[in-house]
């Protein structure tokens, strides 16, 4: 029978997107900033989209396969909680450092559900398939929608927030499934 350290292979997963969002920090500081947050879920939609598209046609012609673009959804997703937090700005207003200590506070909540979900759950996305958290996504994001263009009012619906922290756990878990070895 094979073990898993989930925490372990959460952290190693988080901490790729970390460095992936540290160098983008460095390339262009924190532009994204500016965005609002209907744009981060478009950007999140593309992201899974493309997904989508690579695994049913199996034919890229950008030369990035399907793991960049799940880490793109963790920082997207841990962005767009920023920006429910924060707001958006008029230009960029945070230092690099700054922003890192946000992603950093979004991403330990991020882990800390995803501690409580496991628990509950039992670890069953163990058991599940790549496209499977693709499609999560996708779900969550057209119920994302549906709360943006209800300007976040929800009737028994968790809010935005509460999907983007399921889009990132998702992306997570699927990083951790396409690594598997590395980890």
């Amino acid at each position: 029978m094979e073990t898993h350290d989930t925490n372990s292979e959460y952290r190693a997963a988080l901490s790729r997107c970390r460095a992936i969002f540290a160098a983008k920090l460095g390339d262009y500081g924190a532009s994204w900033r500016i965005m609002r947050p209907e744009a981060i879920t478009d950007q999140l939609f593309i992201k899974a989209k493309r997904i989508r598209t690579l695994q049913t046609t199996g034919d890229a012609r950008v030369d990035e396969g399907i793991l960049p673009e799940f880490i793109g959804i963790v920082n997207y997703g841990i962005v767009g909680v920023i920006q429910l937090r924060k707001g958006y700005a008029d230009s960029k207003d945070m230092t690099p450092d700054e922003a890192l200590a946000e992603y950093d506070r979004v991403a330990a909540e991020a882990k800390a559900l995803m501690e409580a979900k496991n628990h509950d759950y039992g670890e069953a996305w163990r058991s599940m398939r790549v496209l499977s958290f693709d499609d999560l996504i996708l779900t969550k994001i057209e119920r994302t929608k549906e709360i943006e263009d209800h300007k976040g009012v929800t009737k028994v619906s968790e809010g935005i927030d509460a999907n983007y922290f399921d889009m990132v756990n998702y992306a997570i878990f699927a990083i951790i499934k396409l690594t598997g070895d590395e980890a």
